[in-house]
C-alpha cells in the first residue's frame, strides 16, 4: 500500500483557501471605495432623481386622475372656447421643464460638490498609491 503526497482534492462547493496574511502598514485613511461620502453622494442622487419625477410624474398622474374621475371639471371652459383640460395638458410642458430646472439645480448645489470632492480625493489616493 502506497500513500500518494499529492494535496487533498479541492471540491467546488468547498470556498477556496484563505491566503496567507501579509505584513502590511495600515492606510492612513480608508481607500475612496469605503468612504462615507460614496454614500453621501448616492443618496444625493437618489433625492434629485425622486423630486425631478415625482414633479413631472406627479403632474401628469394628477391630470390623468382628473380626466378619468372629475370630467366635468376638465370640461368646463375657463375662457371662451379653452376647456380646463386643454389648459392643463398644455400646461404639462413648463412643468416638465420645471422638474429639469430642478434637477439641475440639485444638481449643482448638493451634488456636483460632492462628486468633486470624492474626484479629487481620488487623484491625491491614485498619487500616493504611485508614489509607493
Amino acid at each position: 500500500m502506497s500513500y500518494d503526497a499529492s494535496p487533498p482534492p479541492t471540491y467546488p462547493w468547498l470556498p477556496p483557501a484563505a491566503p496567507e496574511p501579509t505584513a502590511r502598514r495600515r492606510p492612513l485613511r480608508e481607500p475612496v471605495g469605503h468612504h462615507s461620502d460614496l454614500r453621501i453622494l448616492r443618496g444625493a442622487y437618489r433625492r434629485q432623481r425622486r423630486v425631478a419625477t415625482l414633479t413631472a410624474l406627479g403632474y401628469f398622474t394628477l391630470f390623468l386622475i382628473l380626466s378619468a374621475f372629475a370630467p366635468s371639471l376638465m370640461t368646463s371652459r375657463i375662457t371662451d372656447g379653452l376647456p380646463t383640460g386643454l389648459l392643463l395638458a398644455l400646461l404639462q410642458l413648463p412643468v416638465t421643464w420645471l422638474a429639469i430646472a430642478l434637477y439641475e439645480r440639485t444638481a449643482r448645489s448638493y451634488v456636483d460638490p460632492i462628486a468633486d470632492r470624492i474626484r479629487k480625493q481620488s487623484e491625491l489616493d491614485a498619487r500616493r498609491g504611485a508614489a509607493r
